[in-house]
């Protein structure tokens, strides 16, 4: 499985940001534009992979072109895909795929939130919403690094536990000659 998943998230201009997404086998360079809500949704998508969600979508309007995460996740395990499309009311068939890998959940979780905290960190959220022209995503990224199952064991799916079955109700033997006391109701 691949690791070391990296997203630089890039300010470029007014309303323009540059993403860089990369694991040790390929490298891909994606446009967002503020037209859409780029940066919240792929924080809310992972942390709906964190709280198990099977699949998640997301896509970077480019003013045409977009750019289209597709997320699947199976167990522990998440497939990454990203399309280009000449217009994002494309289906995905019509896209071009230029960046693919597999990841744990927690490494794409990892990822995603080290890439906003440098963000803020080099930005901070005054600068950012004057570059790009909407709120740093506060509210998402604390999400993310707060969602479910991320306190105990962080960005994992625990193993199921097996369920011991209830214990039989209290009742009494008849044929006991010292049966337990019972309470009045």
């Amino acid at each position: 499985m691949a690791a070391d998943m990296q997203l630089v998230w890039t300010l470029s201009g007014p309303g323009w940001a540059d993403c860089a997404i990369s694991d040790h086998q390929a490298e891909a360079e994606i446009e967002a534009s503020y037209i859409s809500t780029a940066p919240e949704d792929l924080l809310t998508a992972v942390a709906r992979l964190v709280a198990g969600e099977a699949e998640v979508r997301v896509q970077f309007e480019a003013e045409p072109t977009a750019f289209r995460w597709i997320l699947y996740r199976e167990g522990t395990d998440v497939w990454i895909r990203v399309l280009e499309l000449a217009d994002g009311s494309m289906h995905d068939n019509a896209g071009t795929e230029i960046w693919s890998s597999q990841q744990s959940i927690g490494t794409v979780a990892r990822a995603v939130v080290r890439c906003f905290d440098e963000v803020a960190r080099t930005y901070g959220e005054s600068g950012y919403r004057g570059t790009w022209g909407e709120h740093f995503p506060r509210f998402e990224l604390e999400a993310l690094r707060e969602g479910p199952g991320t306190r105990a064991a962080p960005w994992t799916t625990p193993e199921p536990q097996p369920v011991d079955p209830p214990d039989p109700p209290d009742t009494p033997d008849p044929l006991d000659p010292h049966p337990p006391p019972t309470r009045a109701r």
